[in-house]
């Protein structure tokens, strides 16, 4: 799979897939966006109920997801369990051409980026103390969590047009059956026919302001009764 490196609007990078016509990011802002979307809205949110998370990331592509994730736990002292899954691993060719180190701010921050791309696969690795992670090059649909395994899921899949069979009834029953009670989704899209999917499976559905470029985002909540 092509893959192009290009600068969004704040002065990060994202990755353009020819094949698919799509970015792994919004173009008007990947930086911002992974910090609301996932950070603020989720990551933050989940922290008001529980001092260590357990989260699920689907698509860990350029790794900023986890990259800030790991940050917010060195501001914090929170302790996260990471788990990303990944049909398609970025090599580490491309990975080098990203670029983080003009945007990215923390010097710190920037010396967890070689390993959190460069750590095994299909293993538990303790990045940090707080932090540890642990990659499954897996696809979501063969994907099967343990009941009530995770907290938080930040869902990064590309869009529903894109990716369609990413976007089911039946995943988003895998996903609220894989949270704890009062665990979270969080994701970009706003779609009706995706919000129809969340409720289907139980979750409670909240609209959120969006990232810069876009007016909405969602945050499914799994019922805690």
């Amino acid at each position: 799979m092509a893959l192009e490196v290009r600068q969004t609007r704040d002065g990060s990078t994202t990755l353009f897939v020819p094949e698919l016509n799509e970015h792994y990011h919004s173009v008007h802002g990947a930086l911002q966006e992974s910090l609301h979307v996932f950070i603020k809205m989720g990551l933050e949110d989940a922290l008001t109920r529980w001092a260590a998370v357990r989260i699920l990331e689907v698509g860990f592509g350029t790794g900023l997801n986890a990259l800030l994730t790991l940050q917010h736990t060195l501001a914090t002292k929170a302790e996260v369990v990471y788990d990303t899954l990944e049909k398609y691993p970025l090599s580490m060719e491309v990975v080098g051409q990203l670029g983080f180190d003009k945007f990215i701010l923390n010097p710190e921050l920037l010396d967890f980026f070689q390993p959190l791309h460069a750590a095994p696969w299909e293993q538990a690795v303790a990045i940090t103390p707080q932090f540890t992670l642990r990659k499954l090059e897996i696809d979501l649909e063969a994907f099967a969590p343990e009941p009530e395994s995770y907290d938080l899921v930040y869902f990064d899949a590309f869009a529903p047009e894109k990716q369609p069979h990413l976007w089911t009834d039946a995943i988003f029953q895998k996903m609220y059956d894989a949270l704890a009670p009062g665990g979270t989704l969080v994701t970009y899209c706003a779609k009706g026919s995706f919000k129809r999917s969340l409720k289907a499976a139980g979750f409670k559905v909240e609209a959120l302001p969006g990232p810069p470029g876009k007016r909405e985002m969602t945050r499914g909540v799994k019922p805690t009764e």
